[in-house]
């Protein structure tokens, strides 16, 4: 946790707005690290005077939370009505062969995180796939 600690006190103290919450402190820690280490949870704790099991309780509630540091690389590929339709299912298909899963998951080797999405907001272009937060369409 050595440059871990000051990042997470950092990102806690930051916050501006009127009302600091256990979940706004997880965010800013979460947006400031790319996810949730236990350490994380310890620190808001102690900022919020709130038990480690309270704040575990808010930030297992969310999904969008993560516990485990990200991957280099993001690619989503959209699976949703339109892109479905025309053609989504061979792109997740090549995609998963290109980087060796078999579904949704991150390699082992932490380079690239594969999730499947329900609407990446660009059905015009379907089927749709963003890789590090960049979209493709068309594909």
């Amino acid at each position: 946790m050595d440059g871990l600690k000051p990042r997470i006190v950092e990102a806690i103290h930051r916050q501006t707005q009127a009302t600091v919450t256990i979940l706004s402190s997880l965010l800013a820690v979460h947006d400031e690290l790319g996810y949730m280490p236990k350490e994380a949870v310890e620190e808001v704790a102690a900022f919020k005077g709130a038990t480690i099991n309270d704040v575990w309780a808010v930030a297992s509630f969310y999904p969008n939370f993560r516990f485990d540091p990200p991957c280099q690389h993001h690619v989503e590929v959209c699976w949703g009505a339109s892109c479905h339709l025309v053609g989504a299912m061979p792109v997740i298909e090549q995609v998963l062969a290109a980087i060796g899963l078999e579904g949704e998951g991150d390699t082992p080797d932490g380079l690239v995180s594969f999730r499947l999405n329900t609407c990446l907001g660009a059905c015009a272009q379907a089927p749709v796939m963003s890789i590090d937060h960049h979209l493709m369409g068309r594909l």
